[in-house]
């Protein structure tokens, strides 16, 4: 296998360049990486060694690459697009190796082909709107959904648990295949500061990233508690200041921080976490928001079935955090039971890692939120809520119905 990662000028809009729907992509702030073709693809089964499965298959992949690296970035060489489940009792986990790769970061661009350039010159063919969509409910109706809230309301104060993430699915028909390019650039556009990505069908605009990996260098922004945003800076001033004071979000969130503590810390030596939260505001909602850095340790770690610390790629370090309280609960043995109890769905790729690794482990992953599984005509939407001991079903409602507004928006313009 031949990889050739070169300097190129730049790329302008990454999303214009995508000769297909079926791409991928991974996009902040007009940085990131996008591809099509494949040279490869594993679909992973159901299992709790399912990020271990993928690993090793990529590993094996790469090892028996002759890379020619001109560039020398995290993304250069060849890289691995994935996907993966959110309940290990799923299928549908799935990594993708892109014959064409296109990157830019740090003010640098670069083309990454896999066996020549031949796929570059893949025509763009021309995109098409999502038209006559029709709407109607996923796995539970709204009321259904506010039952379940309150279920879960019950378990929590009974002590059966202290925190569970409750989602709710909706589906859209259009009149044709959906392309997902629309959507990838219509959510570029207006949520710049969230990771723009598609993988296998899974398209969405995510405000949390799991994990970045940049050598010894690692970051994570966790997010845990939401509200909307106000119709005039004074409105939205005040939201964010109630949110900022409310002991349910606060408590929501230090419940992920503690999740991505415990999962991070064996694996750095060094683990610098904000001692507060502070607001992250996107177009439809406010988020409480932690950042996380730390340096990866040399270290191996006796029984872990491995080498850890610095030779940890972006994927091994996704898998150890995944899931968080932000996504499942805490803690988390029980959360996933109640899940699977109360939520009368399959998440499938809802909620877990998507993003993508290179070749020396750099990468980065983001949970799959304000998604969509795009299938043919079909796009089945997800959003999710966060439940405590006093979280209101009506509440939980409302938020979860701001959360769809990314993907409804996308579709529907």
């Amino acid at each position: 296998m031949v990889v050739r990662t070169e300097p190129v000028a730049d790329w302008g809009d990454l999303i214009t360049r995508l000769p297909c729907s079926g791409s991928v992509a991974w996009i902040r702030r007009g940085d990131g990486l996008a591809g099509w073709g494949e040279v490869a693809r594993i679909s992973i089964p159901a299992g709790e060694d399912r990020f271990t499965a993928g690993e090793k298959w990529l590993t094996e992949f790469f090892d028996g690459a002759d890379v020619t690296d001109e560039v020398g970035l995290p993304g250069c060489g060849p890289v691995a697009f994935g996907s993966f489940t959110f309940d290990p009792t799923s299928d549908g986990s799935v990594l993708v190796v892109p014959s064409v790769v296109i990157g830019r970061h740090a003010g640098r661009s670069w083309l990454t082909t896999i066996g020549g350039q031949h796929m570059f010159r893949q025509p763009v063919l021309p995109t098409r709107a999502p038209a006559e969509l029709r709407w109607h409910d996923g796995s539970l109706t709204a009321p259904q959904w506010e039952r379940a809230v309150s279920a879960a309301v019950a378990r929590i104060q009974a002590g059966d648990l202290s925190k569970v993430v409750l989602a709710r699915d909706l589906h859209a028909v259009a009149s044709e295949e959906i392309d997902a390019r629309v959507l990838l650039a219509r959510l570029a556009a207006r949520y710049p500061d969230c990771w723009t990505f598609s993988c296998a069908g899974l398209v969405g605009a995510t405000p949390e990233l799991y994990i970045r990996r940049e050598g010894a260098a690692v970051s994570s922004l966790v997010l845990a508690g939401t509200t909307r945003r106000g119709s005039s800076d004074a409105e939205d001033a005040r939201l964010g200041a109630a949110l900022l004071a409310s002991a349910k979000d606060v408590e929501e969130h230090r419940y992920a921080v503690a999740d991505v503590r415990r999962a991070l810390s064996p694996f750095c030596g060094r683990l610098d976490i904000d001692a507060e939260p502070s607001l992250l505001r996107l177009a439809n909602v406010q988020h409480l928001a932690t950042h996380v850095t730390g340096r990866l340790a040399a270290t191996q770690l006796p029984g872990a079935g491995g080498v850890l610390g610095e030779h940890a790629s972006a994927l091994a370090l996704a898998a150890a955090l995944h899931p968080t309280a932000a996504v499942g609960g805490t803690p988390t043995g029980a959360a996933m039971e109640l899940i699977r109890e109360l939520e009368g769905m399959d998440r499938g790729r809802y909620a877990a890692p998507v993003g993508w690794v290179d070749a020396n482990g750099n990468g980065e992953w983001g949970i799959a939120l304000r998604s969509a599984e795009l299938d043919g005509r079909r796009a089945r939407l997800f959003a999710g809520c966060g439940i405590v001991a006093d979280s209101d079903p009506e509440a939980e409602l409302a938020e979860a119905q701001n959360k769809f507004r990314a993907m409804q928006d996308a579709l529907q313009d």
